[in-house]
């Protein structure tokens, strides 16, 4: 597979851009500790499942002390609707405790210091400190990690790696939002079963290896169900498809 160019590179951002010049996550949240909750629960989750919960347990827990005091059996009762809730109601009472005896009851904006908590790894610690304190990490999730193999863009056989070559070619000034464009492309355009070649606007960059039988087949298809006044299914507008929540 041919490495991007650093041209091709601020190309490929500089459409991604395009498409939503300031993105944001798509996880509700009210503060720097209520997103590190949300991210904490989107483990193995959705954020359209996360949020449908948070609502009401961030109405009732929006600090640490004030998650402590809520507990672990009542907390396990507000967020029974994702997976996982047991071990993630357990590491969430024992993160809230941490925060509040060793960090003044304050998330703290440094990723030592967030990977130590109990549940949070290097990807939630970089969605912490990328959408709560702006720092220009790049957290790596399924999403990221295909997108990035699948156009070239940053190949890697770990997320680790991933990120490493994310880090090293993407421009200082997309780094921002780095996350968010790739993940969102994603989630979108770029899915895993079936990538909306057609519709994607940095097609002629990916180096995705099927990527010009298919999209000749699929502009045919679209070609074909347009002569026959069939609808056709295309990609909504950005701001259709991408919610759009507080800063986070």
């Amino acid at each position: 597979m041919r490495a991007f160019s650093k041209r091709e590179v601020h190309e490929f951002y500089g459409r991604l851009a395009a498409t939503r010049p300031i993105p944001q996550t798509e996880l509700e949240f009210i503060n720097p500790f209520t997103l590190l909750v949300a991210v904490v629960l989107s483990a193995q989750a959705t954020d359209s499942g996360v949020n449908k919960a948070t609502p009401a347990l961030f109405a009732v827990a929006d600090t640490p002390a004030r998650m402590l005091a809520l507990g672990e059996e009542r907390l396990v009762e507000l967020i029974r609707t994702i997976g996982l809730f047991r071990t993630k109601a357990r590491n969430l009472i024992a993160l809230s405790r941490i925060l509040v005896e060793q960090h003044g009851g304050e998330v703290p904006r440094d990723r030592v210091a967030l990977e130590t908590l109990p549940g949070v790894g290097r990807k939630t610690a970089n969605v912490v400190l990328n959408v709560a304190f702006g720092e220009p990490t790049i957290a790596v999730d399924t999403h990221i990690f295909r997108v990035a193999n699948r156009t070239g863009l940053a190949p890697g056989k770990t997320p680790l790696a991933v990120e490493l070559a994310l880090e090293a070619c993407t421009p200082a000034e997309y780094k921002r939002y780095a996350h968010h464009w790739l993940i969102l492309h994603g989630r979108y355009v770029c899915k895993s079963r079936r990538p909306e070649c057609p519709e994607c606007m940095v097609a002629g960059l990916c180096r995705y290896g099927a990527r010009p039988a298919r999209l000749r087949r699929s502009r045919r298809a679209l070609a074909s169900a347009n002569r026959a006044g069939l609808p056709i299914r295309r990609l909504a507008a950005p701001e259709e498809n991408f919610g759009q929540t507080p800063i986070s």
